[in-house]
């Protein structure tokens, strides 16, 4: 249970940080997968993200809205025709440039512990996350 609970520790975090971004891990997944595959279609990205297509076309729309991806053609049949712009490139590169800083965090905090993945390096996450037990 304790590694369940560590796991959505860690995606508060990696949230934490995308957050003042405008991003979510739901956007910042889908661009990551659009930037190295540009133009596959909502059902693919869908699936990559194991989400349903309409929950990928609302999450595309969002992309859109941030300037972040737009449309490269036609948009209609089986491909997207989405394209990352410029600003989806800057978003994406300060995306991981947020989650590279939370590593070395979380990289220190496990060096405190003693670098093994036991229960006090699960406290350090969790502690990290504002989620040690009984607080």
């Amino acid at each position: 249970m304790a590694l369940v609970v560590a796991g959505r520790a860690m995606e508060d975090l990696v949230a934490g940080r995308l957050a003042p971004l405008g991003l979510s891990l739901r956007l910042f997944g889908a661009l990551g997968h659009l930037a190295r595959d540009e133009g596959l279609s909502y059902t693919e990205l869908a699936r990559r993200a194991r989400v349903t297509t309409q929950s990928m076309h609302a999450t595309v729309g969002r992309l859109v809205d941030l300037g972040a991806v737009e449309p490269a053609g036609p948009g209609r049949g089986r491909r997207a025709g989405l394209r990352v712009t410029e600003r989806g490139r800057r978003l994406l590169a300060d995306g991981h440039d947020a989650v590279d800083a939370l590593d070395a965090e979380l990289t220190a905090a496990l060096d405190r512990s003693g670098g093994a993945l036991d229960l006090p390096a699960l406290l350090a996450v969790l502690g990290l996350a504002g989620r040690l037990p009984g607080g």
